[in-house]
């Protein structure tokens, strides 16, 4: 059985966001919360993240990240080394942007080591958080399987991503 642990990023995902649609919609599905969501810290959402993790057979668990939540992942991966059946990072946020202007500690510089588990980043072409080449280049740095779903936005309720059908369909590449 697959455990699937929705990991928003900045501002947390909303009720008509996406990953609300996959958390009502999956079975075995749960929001890692964090603290703070305006002002992350990142050493405080990794160390949510593994505590989320706690106690589950780690070979059954998918992470799905959206945004600054994608870094995350990547830093939670990168501090605490640990292998899980996959993740799922839509539209990672590029922090290192000077268009990135919200206050978030500790995020940069973003992660650019290999994932020892399956990955699939989505990105769009017309992000205005991350260009697709620096998505791109994210997706070979971490190893991922890149997915082009065109002119998309940001790929959150804002860009009309609310029940996304493919969203659901990409996560039966970690079955």
């Amino acid at each position: 059985m697959t455990h699937y642990f929705i990991v928003p990023g900045l501002g947390n995902s909303g009720p008509d966001h996406w990953q609300t649609y996959f958390e009502q919609t999956l079975n075995n599905c749960k929001r890692i919360e964090q603290t703070e969501w305006d002002a992350p810290d990142c050493g405080d959402w990794i160390a949510k993240i593994d505590a989320a993790l706690n106690g589950y057979d780690l070979a059954t668990v998918v992470l799905i990240g959206h945004s600054l939540g994608c870094t995350a992942i990547a830093h939670w991966f990168v501090q605490f080394g640990k292998t899980i059946k996959g993740a799922l990072l839509v539209a990672p946020s590029d922090i290192e942007s000077p268009v990135y202007t919200f206050p978030a500690t500790g995020f940069t510089p973003i992660p650019l080591r290999k994932f020892s588990f399956k990955t699939v980043v989505v990105a769009s072409r017309n992000d205005e958080w991350v260009s697709f080449q620096r998505a791109a280049f994210f997706a070979e740095q971490w190893g991922s399987e890149l997915v082009d779903i065109g002119d998309a936005g940001h790929i959150n309720a804002a860009a009309g991503f609310g029940k996304w059908e493919q969203g659901i369909t990409l996560l039966n590449r970690f079955e």
